[in-house]
């Protein structure tokens, strides 16, 4: 899990030109089909919430390394996450990573 995520409409992240998506990789949701349950990836709307992470990779839920669906960190990226967006880490988080690396090298 990142340090820091923040939830944003899916449909505010869109508006970046260079956006792709990588729908396949949305939670499951458990769906009736020809009378079975089966998981499919959720369907990404404008209106789904999906989290930003500090290393500006978005997924569907809270972990940074599970349901990617946008990993293309690019400065283009970067700027519209920094300007548009106005996602920054707060400063008590990379004040508590600061801490916990110099910790880690005593």
């Amino acid at each position: 899990m990142s340090t820091y995520c923040k939830a944003y409409r899916l449909g505010d992240l869109r508006k970046f030109p260079g956006w792709t998506e990588k729908a396949e990789n949305a939670r499951k949701e458990k769906v009736e089909r020809d009378g079975q349950e089966v998981e499919v990836p959720r369907e990404l709307t404008d209106d789904v919430y999906v989290y930003l992470h500090e290393s500006l990779v978005v997924t569907d839920g809270i972990f940074e390394n599970e349901n990617v669906i946008f990993d293309n960190v690019t400065p283009e990226w970067e700027a519209f996450c920094r300007d548009e967006l106005k996602f920054q880490v707060p400063d008590w988080v990379t004040s508590a990573a600061t801490s916990e690396t110099k910790s880690a090298e005593s």
